[in-house]
């Protein structure tokens, strides 16, 4: 039996004073139930908004917040297809003058970020805001694509605040969606400059920009590597990744990582999951192997996270085997770690090896070591098919361990976890 779905724990980048959080988090609003007021349902991957309590004869108050949403929309979607159209005046016309600064800088944004889509669909009614007589405030479900047209679209929920005006109400601000779970895009925040590559995607801010010409190249490198752990058989049309400066660092995502994170990846929904990169303190070895290991995390997760605690070592397992770009064991750099801990009484269990928020370096990098090693025994023995078939049964299918170890090899899982683990001690010794 599985466990809830969890977010994996830190993970190291060579050498140890460099060490990563891998963060996958689960795609949600994050906003307060009272300002929902409307469901959003998913069908074929085209949302639909529900009005709750609509009913044929709405009261006043209602029919009014009814009319003022149908204005709004007209807005949202001249302003959309401004968008779309590179028309900079036409998606700032929607606006009062005191708002244009922060839509400048978002239009900008996602033109650098080449958006290929863009739809805004209101979330319930718009509210009245408290002591802003003729201004109400409306949850508003952006849905984007970037590069490749008709993609299964990202969506994020912001709050959009507007004043009646008549036909055409204006908008006074677009607010940062800041959402529990997956916290502020940089496109709504940051001046962006940007590298399209053939399967890669790359961002960072103006003042890193030298860095894009290598990042691209390093990033379309691992993509290749990343694509071959597609489990479900399709990758991602583009991997996103985001090279952030210590400012960024604070504020993509909703900030608020462990000093020593690296990076991490983010679900945002639509079959994808946007990698951030820490740029302080990141070699070019150490991108390469961090590179590969967070898109093939983008490449193999499922897009609403994955069973917990107890296959936290095969999914990062999954990653760091992919990370370590085909090198001989001998040369994993993290066996140091692996045999400090193993010789320090480790239980020798796979399950629960991931590393506690406040882990040290060592212990982080020893985790991720176990679950290479036990990866890499399994595809030794069995070869990449069975131990992806092994994958996506447990973390996709959400089938117990048992049952994928019978399906994908044919061996019951108690026999081979003893001999991942032995491989681990003959390794590590």
């Amino acid at each position: 039996m599985t466990d809830e779905v969890q977010q994996p724990a830190p993970r190291r980048l060579w050498p140890l004073w460099t060490v990563l959080v891998v963060v996958v988090l689960l795609l949600g609003c994050g906003l307060p139930a009272a300002l929902v007021v409307g469901v959003i349902r998913e069908t074929d991957s085209r949302p639909t908004v529900s009005r709750v309590g609509a009913s044929a004869a709405d009261d006043p108050a209602t029919a009014v917040a009814r009319g003022l949403s149908d204005r709004i929309t007209a807005q949202l979607h001249k302003q959309s297809a401004a968008l779309l159209g590179g028309d900079r005046a036409g998606f700032l016309a929607v606006a009062d003058p005191a708002a244009h600064n922060d839509l400048r800088r978002r239009f900008a944004a996602l033109r650098e970020l080449k958006v290929t889509g863009w739809r805004a669909e209101p979330s319930g009614l718009p509210v009245p805001i408290i002591g802003k007589p003729g201004e109400w405030r409306l949850l508003v479900r952006f849905q984007y694509c970037f590069v490749t047209p008709n993609c299964r679209p990202s969506p994020v929920l912001i709050g959009t605040r507007w004043r009646e005006n008549g036909d055409q109400p204006r908008m006074v601000a677009m607010e940062e969606s800041k959402s529990v779970e997956t916290g502020t895009r940089p496109w709504e925040i940051s001046d962006l400059a940007v590298a399209v590559g053939a399967r890669t995607i790359v961002a960072t801010t103006p003042a890193l920009r030298g860095k894009l010409p290598g990042l691209l190249a390093q990033a379309e490198a691992a993509a290749k590597v990343a694509d071959g752990y597609a489990v479900t058989g399709s990758p991602p049309d583009r991997y996103r990744i985001f090279y952030a400066g210590r400012t960024e660092w604070q504020r993509w995502y909703g900030g608020e990582r462990p000093e020593w994170t690296g990076g991490y990846a983010v679900t945002v929904g639509g079959g994808h999951h946007e990698v951030v990169l820490n740029a302080e303190g990141l070699s070019n070895s150490g991108t390469d192997d961090l590179l590969r290991h967070e898109l093939t995390h983008a490449a193999s997760l499922p897009e609403r996270g994955y069973p917990g605690k107890l296959t936290w070592w095969l999914v990062e397992g999954l990653a760091e085997f992919a990370g370590a770009g085909g090198q001989a064991v001998d040369r994993y750099e993290g066996i140091a770690d692996v045999r400090k801990m193993v010789r320090g009484g480790w239980d020798g269990k796979l399950e629960g090896v991931n590393p506690a928020d406040d882990a040290s370096a060592e212990r982080v990098a020893a985790s991720y070591g176990i679950g290479y090693l036990a990866v890499r025994h399994l595809v030794d023995r069995y070869g990449p098919l069975r131990l992806l078939t092994f994958f996506k049964t447990v973390v996709h299918d959400g089938r117990t361990i048992d049952a994928a170890s019978e399906k994908a090899f044919g061996e019951q899982w108690s026999t081979l976890h003893d001999e991942c683990v032995a491989y681990v001690r003959a390794t590590a010794a």
